[in-house]
């Protein structure tokens, strides 16, 4: 079995069919801030010290032998609040299996049938693919739970304390009384 940690240094590219033809394992940990296709994505100006992204590829094949990745995502972002506008931990717990493809004529057939595929063709890079899998993973319009937003509160009191805009149109048709 083939493994090797990546941590700490620069990680090279693999060869992902020998990589799910051996079995063998990949691991790492990286600095989100590091991914540049993520970085307007996160909080600017956060003492981010933990938020890091343990990283794990394993090889092997899928319920119907295709040569296959595990990838395996742990750790924590801090993202933008949509609402109030302010930095919030997002945990990161995924897993994905991604299907091999040898060459593009096997790419579009397995793409047709499953919906995570990789053509593994040449080597692959393992930060590219801990990347795209981190971006998937995100919420597109990240917001805190609303209990835990400084803006969602306000907005939801108001909300319940204003009459409806309806109501207040009713009292403006003829023969008809405002109840507010």
């Amino acid at each position: 079995m083939v493994k090797r940690d990546l941590a700490g240094r620069a990680p090279a590219r693999f060869d992902a069919l020998k990589l799910a033809e051996g079995g063998g394992t990949l691991t790492g940990e990286i600095d989100p801030a590091q991914l540049p296709r993520l970085i307007d994505r996160l909080a600017p100006a956060v003492d981010a010290a933990g938020a890091r992204i343990a990283w794990q590829i394993v090889g092997g094949r899928d319920a119907l032998g295709h040569p296959a990745l595990t990838l395996a995502l742990d750790g924590t972002v801090f993202l933008l609040c949509q609402r109030c506008l302010r930095p919030f931990a997002i945990p990161v717990a995924q897993q994905t299996e991604l299907l091999l493809a040898r060459n593009e004529p096997e790419l579009a057939r397995l793409d047709a049938e499953e919906p995570e595929v990789v053509l593994a063709g040449a080597p692959l890079d393992p930060v590219t693919l801990v990347e795209d899998e981190l971006l998937l993973s995100l919420p597109f319009s990240p917001r805190h739970a609303k209990d835990q937003c400084v803006a969602a509160a306000p907005a939801a009191a108001a909300a319940q304390a204003a009459p409806s805009a309806f109501a207040q149109l009713a009292g403006l048709k003829p023969g008809r009384r405002s109840r507010s």
